[in-house]
């Protein structure tokens, strides 16, 4: 298991701070991200946080998934490694930029 987990449903009230205290009482917390929209900078209602041992994200993944935050039940599962490709429209006769007809 990684130390890095997934947090979802989260509340739109939700900050850095309150996800590093919520996860803090689980180990020590190294890093707590909240995913925002890059136009308005609202949260997505998901983030990351990284423990700092595999026991410490083991015990913060039992404790944490399904726990209430800010009256939301919250979902937390292991982290999975980014893939390499980006989003974006594709550019391709397929994706129907340059279609010709």
């Amino acid at each position: 298991m990684g130390r890095k987990l997934y947090v979802g449903n989260l509340p739109y009230s939700a900050t850095e701070t309150s996800l590093r205290e919520a996860f803090g009482a689980s180990g020590t917390v190294e890093s707590a991200t909240l995913i925002t929209d890059r136009d308005t900078g609202q949260s997505k209602g998901f983030g990351f946080v990284e423990m700092s041992t595999d026991q410490e994200a083991q015990a913060a993944m039992q404790a944490m998934n399904g726990a209430s935050l800010d009256g939301r039940q919250i979902k937390v599962s292991e982290a999975k490694p980014k893939t390499s490709g980006g989003g974006g429209p594709r550019r391709d006769n397929a994706g129907g930029y340059g279609r010709r007809y």
